[in-house]
């Protein structure tokens, strides 16, 4: 497996002047613009339905879920790629395609054009996420990593909680295409700086390949699936496309497997599933994204198509529960390093399903934020920030430390393919028609759905091994 490596850099081949504080702030801005596009479009969702009118939800779906789905498939053959390449060679290069993506994002004249540009925008998040926290390790001493790798995750959060109020700013003043359009400027600037202050790291030509086939058929297997469940109402669930597609998708998938059990060099290290830790924390993480992720957009559907808020005062209604979550997720990882993850990921799973509860008996057509939406966000948020960043650590606790950049890998890839199965379930949930005229007994079903998936990720969490975090 890769093992991270501090990097050597002739000052007469390389070139660049390395200053940490400046390598952590470059590789946590690619690293944020990837986090934040998971979620700035579930704030332009609206604009999108009303940009393209008489496209259905399923098929505009694919604008979040394409995204997810490719960004998972080849987050890890993202990280092997910089071992291979160099680090900073793959970093420029998945900042480079992501904006070239999201200009062409930008630019769509169509739905399948915007879905393939998203897709487009996987490649090169995939690419640069894995690769900046590679430099960012190597550009620390030994005794500091620790505490900068944390830090760089909070980017994440931070994307998370600023994501919602700042993409409804940018949607309400220029309209969703600048959504994508913001990513240039930054990105662009990250380049620029990049050439100066990131430095390169030793290649390992002598590696194994990646298994881009194996990518492929991944990216085949769960597209197939989240296609069979979207579009089922539509189709008919006893109709021919539904199964060829469902098919399709399971048959794909073992071959995905068993490709990955005879590769040197697999998208999914098999044997890495023989830590019951790893194995358990991915699980629950898979089935907590199926919670999280149609909760995410559905609560904003719910704003501005029953509620009639604009898209900017539903970024901001919406905005408390992930600043809940950023300010919770440091102390969630100290608890759990004192009391073990199975308590905590079940108290965090548990918050989250009565926070979803209370808005599936409290909320209807009625507007009433103060007192019956903040309470539900408020009490979401300290689940979200109990379980996700735990998720995270429970998933490499078991793992030596050469393998931590694969395990985690691994366990994003868990995550953003929960988050394109939930999409779809979304798209069943609300029905065929515009999100925006579904009815609050959709969402209510919404919301329990995600109430119950969330129990059953924590029920899972609580069968991890009642170990300590090293």
């Amino acid at each position: 497996m890769t093992k991270l490596k501090a990097p050597v850099v002739p000052a007469a081949t390389d070139g660049a002047r390395v200053r940490p504080r400046v390598v952590f702030v470059l590789t946590a801005l690619g690293s944020f613009m990837a986090a934040l596009d998971l979620s700035i479009v579930n704030v332009a969702f609206p604009d999108l339905e009303a940009d393209f009118a008489g496209t259905k939800p399923a098929t505009l779906a694919w604008v979040i879920t394409a995204y997810s789905i490719v960004f998972g498939a080849l987050l890890v053959t993202g990280g092997r790629t910089g071992d291979r390449l160099g680090r900073r060679r793959t970093f420029e290069l998945g900042i480079g395609v992501f904006v070239t993506a999201s200009l062409l994002c930008g630019l769509a004249p169509n739905v399948p054009l915007l879905i393939a540009a998203r897709a487009l925008q996987g490649v090169g998040a995939a690419f640069l996420v894995p690769a900046s926290v590679a430099l960012l390790i190597s550009a620390f001493p030994a005794e500091r990593r620790t505490q900068m790798v944390a830090l760089w995750g909070g980017i994440g959060a931070l994307a998370v909680a600023t994501g919602p109020s700042l993409g409804a700013a940018i949607v309400s003043a220029g309209g969703w295409r600048w959504a994508f359009f913001v990513n240039i400027p930054v990105g662009v600037g990250v380049l620029l700086l990049g050439r100066t202050y990131l430095a390169e790291s030793e290649r390992e030509p002598s590696a194994a390949r990646p298994d881009y086939a194996g990518v492929l058929l991944a990216t085949v297997s769960v597209a197939a699936v989240v296609l069979a469940i979207s579009e089922g109402p539509a189709w008919g669930w006893g109709s021919a496309r539904f199964w060829l597609a469902l098919g399709l998708g399971i048959v794909v998938g073992i071959a995905f497997v068993r490709r990955s059990r005879a590769h040197p060099s697999p998208v999914l290290d098999l044997a890495l599933f023989g830590d019951r830790t790893f194995s358990t924390a991915n699980a629950a993480t898979l089935i907590y994204a199926l919670a999280f992720f149609p909760m995410l957009l559905g609560n904003i559907l719910f704003l501005t198509g029953v509620w009639d808020y604009t898209i900017m005062r539903a970024g901001l209604a919406v905005t408390p529960g992930p600043l809940v979550v950023a300010v919770v997720a440091g102390p969630a990882g100290k608890l759990a390093g004192r009391v073990g993850f199975r308590w905590v990921l079940l108290a965090g799973s548990l918050c989250m399903a009565a926070g979803l509860a209370w808005y599936a008996w409290q909320i209807d057509a009625d507007r009433s934020y103060l007192a019956h939406w903040l309470p539900g966000t408020l009490v979401v948020g300290l689940g979200i920030g109990l379980t996700f960043p735990v998720l995270s650590a429970a998933s490499v606790a078991g793992l030596p430390a050469h393998r931590y950049a694969v395990g985690s890998a691994v366990n994003q890839t868990a995550r953003q393919v929960g988050g394109a199965l939930g999409i779809a379930v979304l798209v069943v949930i609300i029905g065929s028609e515009s999100a925006g005229v579904a009815g609050v007994s959709e969402f209510h079903r919404l919301w329990l759905w995600s109430a119950g998936a969330a129990v059953a990720s924590g029920l899972i969490g609580a069968t991890i091994p009642h170990r300590r975090p090293e």
